[in-house]
């Protein structure tokens, strides 16, 4: 089983996916990780890394083969990142969203970043992708069409979303 969590930066997407994975057995790929390993190995910051993604789609193109690639041999997964929902063949599909004073205290809060520069920094990345990813593939973040659940996580805590989303699976078990 493939199961997809989407959603804009400090939606709650890798907290999600992790916890599902372990909680199932399943293999968790983040492409929220394999992102910042690519701007950690060039030495700059994410937000450069953003800029320089813009500009060159190989990064992208890199980011969506190696999470197909992994998925695949890994045939029960739950893969987080923005275009997850879109690029994977999944069996379910999950958008997390939030608003983004939400999204920026959250990720304040575990980047260890003064509430005003995150926010800057969250809103500035947000933009840059929903830019790349229309360029690029032609693809409008904001359309959730092709989710099967949307979850707005403002109002749940984590351990309720993963109860949401973990009963969805157990239903298509």
């Amino acid at each position: 089983m493939i199961v997809t969590i989407g959603g804009p930066i400090g939606s709650g997407k890798t907290t999600v996916a992790k916890t599902i994975a372990e909680k199932f057995g399943f293999t968790h790929i983040s492409a929220g990780v394999v992102f910042r390993e690519l701007a950690h190995d060039k030495g700059i910051t994410l937000e450069q890394f953003s800029k320089l993604a813009e500009e060159n789609p190989k990064y992208d193109r890199e980011l969506d083969a190696r999470q197909i690639e992994l998925a695949k041999a890994a045939k029960n997964a739950v893969i987080d990142g923005r275009l997850s929902g879109i690029i994977m063949d999944a069996d379910l599909k999950v958008w997390l969203k939030a608003p983004l004073e939400v999204r920026a205290k959250r990720a304040s809060e575990r980047d260890g970043k003064d509430y005003s520069i995150a926010l800057e920094d969250v809103r500035v990345r947000g933009d840059s992708e929903l830019k790349r990813y229309r360029e690029i593939y032609g693809i409008d973040l904001r359309d959730l069409k092709p989710y099967d659940i949307v979850i707005n996580t403002e109002l749940f805590n984590a351990e309720e979303v993963i109860e949401i989303v973990e009963k969805a699976i157990s239903c298509m078990r």
